[in-house]
C-alpha cells in the first residue's frame, strides 16, 4: 500500500473495515458520523502506510489507533449536540493488544496454521481463508465458486477436519 497499490488498500480494507467501523461507532455512537470517519481512517491510512512501523505494532493496532482517535476528534469536533456521554468513556475502549509471550506463541501458531493451510488443495484452502478471514458467507462463496451451497459446506468441512488434524499432530 506504501507503494500506491490500490489493491492492497483494496484488501486492507475488505479484511479490517468491519472490526474498525465497530470502533468508530462504539465512540461516536451514530453510524453516519462513524461511517465518515472510517472513510477518513482509510484516506489517513492510504496517505501515511508508509509510516507504519511493524515493530511497533500489529497492522491491526496501528489502523485502530487510527480509527480511535479519529473517532475521538470527529466526537469532540461534534460536541454534545449528538452525544449523551462524555468524551471519557472513549478512554474505556478496550485495548486488546497481546503482550510479548502472547505474540510469540500467536506467531507459532500463525507458522503452523499457515504450514497446515498449506497442505490443502488450493480451492479449499482458498474458500477457508475467504470464508474465516474475508468473512463472506458459504453462500456467497457457492456463488462465487459456481457450486450448490451443499457442495460449498462440505468442502469447507472436509477442510476445516483436515487443518483440526494437522493441528493437533
Amino acid at each position: 500500500m506504501a507503494d500506491g497499490d490500490r489493491q492492497a488498500l483494496r484488501a486492507v480494507y475488505e479484511r479490517t473495515a468491519a472490526k474498525l467501523f465497530g470502533v468508530c461507532l462504539r465512540i461516536l455512537d451514530n453510524r453516519e458520523e462513524a461511517e465518515d470517519v472510517l472513510q477518513d481512517v482509510y484516506l489517513t491510512v492510504w496517505n501515511r502506510a508508509d509510516s507504519f512501523d511493524p515493530a511497533r505494532a500489529s497492522p491491526i493496532t496501528w489502523l485502530a489507533t487510527i480509527a480511535r482517535n479519529r473517532a475521538i476528534d470527529r466526537r469532540r469536533q461534534i460536541g454534545p449536540r449528538i452525544f449523551d456521554r462524555p468524551v471519557d468513556e472513549a478512554v474505556d475502549v478496550a485495548d486488546e493488544t497481546p503482550d510479548a509471550l502472547a505474540l510469540l506463541h500467536r506467531s507459532d501458531d500463525a507458522r503452523r496454521l499457515a504450514e497446515c493451510l498449506d497442505g490443502l488443495d488450493g480451492r479449499t484452502r482458498v474458500m477457508i481463508v475467504t470464508a474465516f478471514y474475508g468473512g463472506d458467507t458459504y453462500n456467497e462463496l457457492a456463488e462465487t465458486a459456481g457450486v450448490p451451497l451443499g457442495t460449498m459446506k462440505s468442502l469447507i468441512r472436509r477442510g476445516l477436519m483436515r487443518l483440526k488434524e494437522c493441528l493437533s499432530s
